[in-house]
């Protein structure tokens, strides 16, 4: 599964709120809303997040394997 946990903390550390992003920035809120809930986005939005930012992809979303029953 893909977690995007590590994009809210990289908003935290670089002090950037999702009202930035949408306002300032002009990313869609349903992209917000879709990372919010654990839905896939484009790689080019990834790009364009990661241009925003000025992170790398690993700082928007990591991997977690599934746990083994």
């Amino acid at each position: 599964m893909i977690s995007y946990q590590p994009f809210y903390d990289t908003l935290f550390k670089r002090d950037i709120t999702e009202y930035a992003l949408i306002f300032k920035h002009g990313v869609p809120a349903n992209t917000l809303h879709r990372m919010k809930h654990g839905k896939p986005i484009t790689t080019t939005t990834l790009d364009t997040l990661c241009e925003i930012l000025e992170c790398r992809v690993e700082d928007i979303l990591e991997y977690v394997p599934p746990e083994a029953d």
